[in-house]
């Protein structure tokens, strides 16, 4: 139960990020490696998005 709870909330977090890189004002490059790095690395991927992406 645990686990899928948790697999839902990342799935969350992951859509949240997506969309909200999607809608950055950020070049579409640089847009493309964020997602790319968010899908591909999901926990590190997220907290250095988090941390460091794009604002806007």
């Amino acid at each position: 139960m645990l686990a899928t709870i948790l697999s839902i909330l990342h799935l969350v977090l992951i859509i949240y990020a997506v969309l909200n890189i999607a809608g950055s004002r950020s070049p579409n490059l640089h847009k493309a490696l964020w997602i790319v790095l968010v899908i591909l690395a999901p926990y590190v991927g997220f907290i250095i998005w988090f941390l460091l992406g794009p604002r806007g």
